[in-house]
Parts: C-alpha cells; sequence; structure tokens
C-alpha cells in the first residue's frame, strides 16, 4: 500500500491512539446516559470523536495527496525536549515534591519558568518579550483561577506565604 500523505496517515493514526486510549480509560469509571451523564461520559464521547477524526485523517493520507508520498520530516528533538521539560517544571513548580524537598513555589513563579522554558524550544530568543508574555500569562492566570474561579492552589512560594 503505497501512501500519498505519510503527514496524514501518521496524524490520523496519532488521533486515533489517543482517542481509543481516552475511550479505554473511561470504562474504568460509571458512563451513564445522556440524560444523566456519569464521570467516564465525555472522556468516552471525545475518545469515540478523535477516533472517528483519526480514522478520517488517515484514511485522507492514504487517498489523497502528492503523487511523491509527501514524507515526513525530521523529528524536532530539541523543541520536543524544551516543552516536555516545560510542563513537567510547570508540575513540580506549582505544587513542589514534598518528598525529595522541593517546596512548592507556586502559579506565579510555576508560570515564569514554563514560559521561559518552553522559550527555548524557538530558533529566537528575546527575553524582553518572554517577559512580557509571562507577565502577562500571570496575571491573566491568577486573575481567571484564583480570583473569578476562587480555585484553591499555591499562588505565591510557601516559603513566602508560609
Amino acid at each position: 500500500m503505497k501512501l500519498k500523505s505519510q503527514k496524514d496517515f501518521w496524524a490520523g493514526m496519532m488521533y486515533m491512539a489517543v482517542g481509543i486510549g481516552f475511550a479505554v480509560g473511561a470504562q474504568n469509571y460509571s458512563i451513564g446516559t445522556g440524560a444523566r451523564m456519569g464521570p467516564g461520559y465525555f472522556p468516552l464521547i471525545l475518545g469515540v470523536l478523535l477516533t472517528l477524526i483519526g480514522a478520517a485523517v488517515a484514511f485522507k493520507g492514504v487517498t489523497a495527496g502528492p503523487a511523491d508520498g509527501d514524507p515526513i520530516g525530521k523529528w524536532a528533538w530539541k523543541q520536543v525536549f524544551f516543552i516536555l521539560l516545560a510542563n513537567f517544571a510547570f508540575g513540580v513548580l506549582l505544587v513542589g515534591v514534598p518528598s525529595i524537598g522541593i517546596p512548592a513555589m507556586g502559579l506565579i513563579v510555576a508560570i515564569y519558568a514554563l514560559v521561559f522554558i518552553a522559550s527555548l524550544a524557538s530558533q529566537e530568543f528575546h527575553a524582553k518579550s518572554v517577559f512580557v508574555l509571562a507577565t502577562v500569562l500571570a496575571i491573566g492566570s491568577y486573575v481567571a483561577f484564583v480570583w473569578a474561579l476562587n480555585l484553591q492552589f499555591p499562588v505565591w512560594p510557601s516559603f513566602i506565604t508560609g
């Protein structure tokens, strides 16, 4: 079988894998009905929809595309590394890891770390624009999650707030 678009085919496979994962994971929860939804209802529906979208995209990759096969380029390992590291650092800094002595640094510090680490994935790094973006995201997150939604999680480092 000749793939006409490798990008579409493998993107569809990825969507299908994530969709099947959500649908299977939802089986651990009560699904309920459309009128009385359980905690597994939304992940199940999301998984089914992602799987269907993935099947459509993969089918398009087999049937439509350029004649030469539209090859996939190289993996962007640097970008993958920094984006994953930024998300990991955000989680660790937000609530800390008491078992290994890392204190909770709070939302503001975690967002600044997330933005600065993720910006290293770019080909260009402009400290001033990254600082402005981090400040806007930190203020927006504080307003949305702490002030408007009244969610309870650390905002500032635990050694400052006690």
